[in-house]
């Protein structure tokens, strides 16, 4: 059997050090995309356990998973605006905390609640740089029309993404001093921003400027993000699969998927059935240039597994559906596991198990 292996004791130690980042803020627990391949119900039912009574989705199935499994009083954000009728319906069923980003979604939000003679909460969010929703900072006059004109909308909070690549903090500094800009001005036309939030995982560990009324900690759950020195997080997850056989292969004999690879001695094998299709070796990387693909091939072929308590190195690279490696001074044979690390975003055709 493959399997996604997600380790309780892990999760538990990045959420204690998420909770200590934040301090007095709020934590939403951010469990879109799966839950980062964690399972958004799993994992959203550890947090819960945890402590963290708020949580943020991408998709109104993702809040009804929740609703469904017993996260019935819990706060659940949608981190979008949405225009869509349908979508708008279903948020309001699941009592979901919705996102203005622009005057069209407002209106559209504002429209559904008075069909159904119902008030819907919301946040607003402020596009300081990404581009990928929310009002602009020179255009606060749109947001505090919301706050005076929608009367069916109850603004509860307000947010942005800060852009956060520099660990000097300059690029977030830029981002919050509009941001904040723009509170100013809500409040001078008499209204309340409700709870205020910028910081994703990035920033949350290393901005303590940006935490705000509450942050937003998503990849920093699994230990996965961009990380800082002796920050204590955990990588949580790994793969674990059984030897499918191992054989003999001669001096010379070419191996591998793509670019082959010539063995230098006789060789014992083990195949295992896994491959990149199912996300091993498989990483997201922001970086771009010479540096980083060197870096890249460097890591390549430095990949390895473990059989029991050994270590075993692949060897040439890793197919679509399975991958060698080396087992010439092992002592291991088909059936016995191997275990392997993978990123549980890109993990697929693995079965799920916490541990």
């Amino acid at each position: 059997m493959k399997l996604l292996v997600i380790e309780k004791k892990a999760l538990k130690n990045n959420i204690a050090i998420v909770k200590e980042r934040a301090g007095s803020a709020a934590i939403y627990g951010v469990v879109t995309g799966d839950g980062g391949g964690a399972g958004t119900v799993e994992l959203a039912k550890l947090l819960r356990d945890e402590g963290v009574r708020r949580f943020a989705v991408a998709e109104p199935a993702e809040a009804a998973a929740l609703r469904k499994a017993g996260l019935v009083d819990e706060e659940i954000l949608m981190l979008r605006s949405t225009t869509d009728r349908k979508e708008l319906d279903q948020l309001i069923d699941l009592n979901v905390v919705c996102t203005v980003g622009s005057v069209e979604s407002g209106l559209a939000l504002n429209g559904t609640a008075e069909a159904r003679s119902t008030v819907a909460e919301a946040h607003i969010q402020v596009d300081t740089g990404l581009g990928f929703g929310g009002f602009l900072t020179n255009e606060p006059e749109k947001i505090i029309n919301v706050y005076r004109n929608l009367p069916n909308v109850a603004i509860s909070g307000i947010y942005t993404q800060v852009h956060a690549n520099r660990v000097s903090g300059q690029d977030a500094c830029a981002d919050l001093d509009v941001f904040r800009q723009t509170l100013e001005a809500i409040h001078k036309a008499g209204f309340e921003t409700g709870v205020v939030h910028a910081a994703g995982s990035f920033a949350l560990l290393h901005f303590d400027f940006a935490r705000m009324d509450a942050v937003r900690a998503g990849s920093v759950l699994l230990g996965r993000c961009r990380r800082r020195r002796g920050d204590g997080l955990l990588r949580v997850g790994y793969g674990e699969v059984s030897i499918e056989e191992t054989r003999w292969l001669p001096k010379g004999h070419t191996i591998g998927y793509g670019r082959l690879t010539t063995l230098k001695r006789p060789t014992r094998v083990a195949v295992l059935p896994v491959g990149y299709q199912n996300g091993f070796g498989v990483s997201h990387s922001r970086d771009a240039g010479l540096w980083s693909t060197l870096r890249r091939w460097w890591r390549g072929r430095r990949i390895t597994v473990r059989v029991g308590s050994q270590k075993a190195r692949v060897l040439g690279q890793i197919g679509a559906i399975e991958t060698l490696v080396d087992i010439t001074d092992l002592k291991c044979s088909a059936g016995d596991p191997v275990y392997f690390d993978i990123d549980p975003l890109y993990a697929r055709g693995l079965k799920r198990e916490y541990r």
